[in-house]
């Protein structure tokens, strides 16, 4: 099966960051690559592992998103296209949508697969607008995959249980960090990963408009998250105090 992987270079959630006049402020030195993404790499290789075939790395960047394109060939990806921007862009998830259906029109693949969301934003809506541009079958929020027959079936985690769903191929789907352990990339993987092929094609090579890559949505600011008010202790006989909170959930909070 050829299995192409969406892939991102997002700020580390572990390094030091604080909010500063309503702007988030970042160690821009701290870069990896999105977890999400990396347990779609890992499922893909083991797919690929157990019935053969290839899978290919994107990712769309500026030029330092090549050393997270590399931890994904370390990892064992065949080969990669780092779709090169300026950095200075500010993209929302329709136009990163957007550039990767320009890129994906004219390939071939069975399954495309991302991360269902990105760490740095959590807006996890890439991938369906992606596959609508594409108008290919998808689902979302896999925690496992399996090829059979020219089809994929898929392990997804709903609200209420596990679903197993059933798509032709070619297919999207977005992938839970929950779905597996991304292999960490041995000193072999990292030397074999500098002789993989990394194609590199500039975005304006794709004839994309300014308008299709201009975002539609914008981020006005952050603010730190308020402090959860403290619960309210009821004491007394515990049937008074059982017809005191039905009451409360009932008149008050309207859940009952």
């Amino acid at each position: 099966m050829k299995f192409y992987v969406c892939i991102k270079m997002v700020p580390d959630v572990y390094a030091p960051l604080q909010i500063k006049d309503g702007q988030l402020i970042q160690d821009a030195d701290r870069m990896v690559l999105n977890a999400y993404d990396a347990s779609a790499v890992e499922e893909a290789l083991v797919l690929k592992e157990k019935q053969g075939g290839e899978v290919e790395v994107v990712c769309i960047g500026a030029s330092k998103a090549s050393e997270t394109i590399r931890k994904a060939l370390a990892m064992g990806a065949d080969k990669a296209t780092h779709i090169v921007t300026s950095g200075d862009e500010n993209f929302d998830s329709g136009s990163y949508a957007r550039v990767l259906a320009k890129f994906f029109e004219d390939k071939e693949y069975d399954v495309l697969s991302l991360g269902k969301q990105s760490q740095d934003t959590d807006a996890g809506l890439t991938g369906s607008m992606l596959a609508e541009l594409l108008d290919l079958p998808y689902t979302t929020n896999a925690v496992g995959l399996n090829a059979e027959g020219g089809k994929l079936t898929v392990k997804r985690q709903g609200d209420t249980g596990q679903e197993m769903i059933e798509l032709p191929t070619p297919c999207l789907v977005t992938c839970s960090n929950d779905m597996n352990e991304p292999r960490i990339p041995n000193l072999k993987g990292i030397m074999a990963s500098k002789r993989k092929p990394m194609e590199q094609v500039e975005i304006s090579s794709l004839s994309i408009s300014e308008d299709e890559l201009k975002a539609k949505t914008q981020v006005l600011g952050y603010e730190e998250k308020p402090e959860r008010e403290a619960g309210k202790k009821y004491e007394g006989e515990p049937e008074e105090v059982a017809r005191e909170v039905a009451q409360l959930l009932d008149t008050e909070a309207n859940v009952i």
